[in-house]
């Protein structure tokens, strides 16, 4: 083997009791590949540093990222036409490169017993299937280089160097087989919080990719404008595909699911409202005990935090400045259905009444009584209540007038109260100004992800995990992929989305459609990384995000609560006004055909001119 530099690695011996331990290892030398690959803790510490070099796509430690969709908005304004078809692009043949350097000093390395090589080769692989797909969902087909490290040496022919882009199908095709290959490689049981590769993480890897291939297959040719490119096929998949997708999707999503190693976490079917929500808060928010999560992105004080919590907390309250970035969306709260309806796996809009004729309620929360449970395990509504302390929001008070007509009275800063010591607008807003920072904007903030620990909320940071997936994603990959080969009324459809919908607390589907499967994956995986993935591979981000201020899918949208003053007996109680969020967010969400595929960079173009740009480009 080759006396050279190879990487940046911790030099002491690594203890590696725990994933904390693995993951928290930060580099402070350099060694040569004799060096790394003679200790097994060293090569362990290369493992680290790829894993931290792969938070793709939306994800805690980039709090705005969670506000470019229909899900929140940040305190901020902004005059966005429309979606960016880049974002999240990803495009990292520097890591795979490392990978594939570390895999070849690996396999070569005779310090190393066969047992201690084959599951860290397994983990790098996993890695690098993971990058791959990442870039696969953001541009289409590029190229496949294997396990092949390419080094440049003065003089060569350049033109060696440079592989064209595969086509959409094959990288699909290749990150599949690569998965099926590494599950054999990786440990059977869960990692600690999740937070290295196991054979499920690789299993779930690839029924994702298979179900996304499926969903391309099936809807990209069925679109308004299909991207299909028969001559190179770098991006689109043809229809005839897509059955062989779905099969392998539920195929691998079934071995999770009968795998034994995780479980649904349940409450009794009589458990309250609240402890439904609870259960499923701490179904995708709390380490301890949690037998959902499968693979996460871990964080661990000190050195390995995140500023989510010091972002997104109420400001009523917060431990910190810099609060109050982030507020949920109506169009996301209205997503989760009544429990008590004739319409089963659809959403509601509230009833507020009109300015004209508002609906009076007793307390703020009485408004969103009755709703999926998982409403409130994924957002803060008014009458919640973080950190045991109950979140007011209040944009102004609803009175009388001298004529004894009904006005709205409005604050002219956060926390200001009337003569009777009433809040004209809370602390935590939301308030009308578009200039006042650290202010909720629609009436709504995130639960998901907020962390209650002590100190979470400062520049300490947070420990709260970001989630990549989680068993309940294996049950609605399963019940999708079953309904796309077998209709609505297939029984292993059914039992797979109602063990989701009964986990929840709303009530089972008799048969499914595709606009259900839609709805239970934004409810359920709201704020983790999945609604712009799969609008895109259904193909119904343009037609759910118009840029029309008649359609209510693209417009963002608020509900402001408003206190009663009155001498009547409608005085203490609140109403709710829906409010147009363009007086922040200036235009409607947009979305076209060519936003489903990003832009190929001029400079990897200019580097590698076998590589063809991408639709609309």
């Amino acid at each position: 083997m080759k006396k050279r530099n190879f990487i940046a690695v911790a030099a002491c011996a690594l203890a590696l009791s725990s994933c904390s331990g693995f993951l928290d290892q930060k580099p402070d030398r350099i060694m040569t590949e004799d060096q790394v690959y003679g200790d097994v803790n060293l090569t362990k510490s290369v493992l680290a540093n790829f894993y931290e070099r792969i938070s793709l796509g939306q994800h805690v430690g980039d709090t705005d990222g969670f506000a470019l969709l229909d899900e929140a908005i940040t305190y901020d304004t902004k005059d966005d036409q429309e979606v960016d078809r880049n974002w999240w692009r990803t495009y990292d043949y520097t890591l795979i490169r490392n990978i594939n350097q570390f895999l070849k000093g690996l396999r070569e390395s005779t310090a190393l017993s066969e047992v201690e090589k084959a599951p860290m080769e397994g983990e790098a692989r996993f890695i690098r299937a993971w990058v791959y797909f990442c870039t696969c969902r953001t541009l289409g087909g590029m190229p496949i280089v294997g396990d092949e490290v390419y080094d440049y040496t003065s003089g060569m022919d350049i033109t060696t160097l440079q592989v064209p882009r595969a086509t959409e199908s094959a990288m699909y095709d290749y990150i599949i087989e690569e998965c099926k290959t590494i599950a054999e490689m990786l440990p059977t049981e869960p990692s600690k919080n999740g937070a290295r590769a196991t054979k499920w993480a690789a299993k779930m890897l690839e029924a994702r990719a298979a179900v996304y291939a499926g969903s391309i297959a099936r809807y990209n040719t069925v679109a308004d404008y299909p991207l299909l490119n028969p001559e190179t096929g770098v991006v689109g998949i043809s229809s005839e595909k897509a059955t062989d997708y779905y099969k392998k999707a539920l195929a691998a999503a079934e071995e999770v699911i009968n795998s034994g190693k995780y479980s649904l976490m349940r409450v009794a079917d009589d458990a309250t409202p609240q402890e439904k929500a609870d259960n499923f808060f701490k179904a995708v928010c709390e380490k301890n005990g949690n037998t959902e999560v499968i693979w996460s992105r871990d964080y661990i004080y000190p050195g390995q935090t995140h500023g989510y919590t010091k972002s997104v907390q109420p400001h009523d309250g917060a431990e910190d400045g810099g609060n109050s970035r982030l507020s949920a969306l109506l169009n996301l709260v209205e997503a989760f259905e009544p429990i008590a309806t004739d319409t089963p796996g659809e959403g509601a809009k509230f009833d507020v009444g009109t300015k004209d004729d508002p609906k009076f309620y007793t307390n703020p929360e009485d408004l969103f009584e009755g709703r999926d449970p998982r409403l409130a395990g994924t957002i803060l509504y008014p009458g919640s209540s973080f950190r045991d302390k109950t979140v007011v929001l209040q944009t102004g008070q609803w009175i009388k007038n001298a004529d004894g007509q009904w006005e709205q009275k409005l604050g002219q800063s956060l926390g200001e109260k009337d003569d009777q010591g009433r809040y004209v607008t809370a602390l935590n807003g939301p308030m009308v100004r578009n200039d006042q920072r650290e202010c909720n904007r629609t009436g709504f903030y995130i639960r998901k992800y907020l962390d209650k620990t002590t100190s979470a909320g400062t520049d300490r940071g947070s420990e709260m995990w970001n989630v990549y997936f989680r068993l309940s994603e294996a049950y609605l990959i399963a019940a999708e992929a079953a309904y796309e080969l077998n209709g609505g009324s297939d029984a292993t459809a059914l039992k797979y989305i109602n063990a989701v919908r009964s986990r929840a607390g709303v009530k089972e589907l008799a048969s499914v459609n595709h606009q259900q499967i839609m709805h239970e994956n934004q409810v359920e995986f709201a704020f983790e990384g999945h609604r712009w993935w799969d609008l895109k591979r259904w193909r119904q981000a343009d037609k759910i995000w118009t840029g029309s201020e008649m359609d209510i899918t693209a417009t963002r949208r608020g509900l402001w609560p408003f206190l009663v003053v009155s001498d009547d007996d409608k005085n203490g109680k609140w109403v709710f006004f829906e409010e147009n969020m363009n007086r922040y967010y200036r235009n409607p969400l947009k979305c076209l055909p060519k936003h489903y595929y990003a832009e190929l960079d001029n400079g990897w173009l200019n580097n590698n001119p076998k590589l063809v740009k991408n639709p609309y480009q």
